[in-house]
């Protein structure tokens, strides 16, 4: 089983306009998908519609990786993600992550917390806004 991972399955969503939101979705996120932000559950629909709304605030970032664990279907890490909006303003915000695979190895869940390093208050909900 190949699995993704949340610095491929975030840089797709993000910051590769090579790619359709869709396609992204599709590449990394099991058709039955929900994900928990900061005690904010979301389905996939809704989900997207936060990715959406993100990438039209995104000019360009990355994801930086600080540990991550596979364990059979189950998923873990600390990541950073590093953005740089369009109107030149940055945001970096630390996600810790769980999470765990459908059997085609796309996450059909994932529960975060976010935690902000840099940025305005204003960007303070980019982890779950729509």
């Amino acid at each position: 089983m190949a699995r993704t991972g949340i610095e491929t399955a975030m840089n797709d969503l993000l910051f590769n306009a090579e790619i359709t939101l869709e396609e992204a979705a599709d590449r990394h996120f099991a058709p039955e998908y929900r994900q928990r932000t900061d005690g904010e559950w979301a389905d996939r629909t809704e989900f997207l519609e936060h990715i959406a709304h993100v990438r039209g605030l995104v000019a360009d970032g990355h994801v930086e990786v600080h540990e991550e664990l596979y364990d059979g279907s189950n998923y873990a890490d600390r990541h950073t993600a590093h953005i740089t909006k369009k109107d030149g303003s940055t945001v970096s915000m630390e996600v810790y992550v769980f999470a765990d695979f459908a059997p085609d190895g796309r996450f059909r869940r994932i529960e975060e917390t976010t935690l902000m390093l840099q940025g305005s208050d204003a960007d303070r909900n980019i982890g779950s806004a729509r």
